[in-house]
């Protein structure tokens, strides 16, 4: 099969907005997706986050900076649009991958408040094997 770009989403929410909590949530959803999905982030074409306006302690892209191998990784934040009514305290991430797995093979993670936002996508609940 032939390399192809493909996206993988997730998104996480955070109790407060605290520089630990942001780097907490933000480490662990990363963290999954990477896991579930396998990747070198020599793969990571980029990734976008976006943060609810209740969100301002920390850009979550400022600590994807930190974690190893993602010192090239283009990394852009935005704010959510808000909506009334809709998930506070949350952050969503779109990462763009080259990848030879279809995008069906793209395993989606929801974590804590957020695990509803997609219950068709979220694969969080997979066991990996090693």
């Amino acid at each position: 099969m032939e390399w192809k770009v493909r996206a993988i989403r997730g998104a996480t929410t955070v109790e407060e907005n605290t520089v630990e909590a942001i780097k907490e949530a933000t480490t662990e959803l990363l963290d999954a997706i990477e896991s579930h999905n396998r990747l070198d982030p020599e793969e990571v074409v980029c990734v976008i986050f976006t943060a609810t306006e209740d969100i301002s302690a920390i850009f979550p892209a400022a600590i994807a900076r930190q974690r190893p191998y993602w010192e090239n990784v283009p990394l852009l934040d935005v704010q959510q649009m808000h909506v009334e009514g809709s998930l506070s305290k949350c952050i969503r991430v779109i990462l763009q991958v080259n990848t030879t797995k279809s995008q069906k093979e793209m395993r989606h993670v929801y974590l804590r408040g957020a695990e509803n936002l997609r219950p068709d996508l979220n694969h969080n609940s997979l066991k990996i094997s090693l």
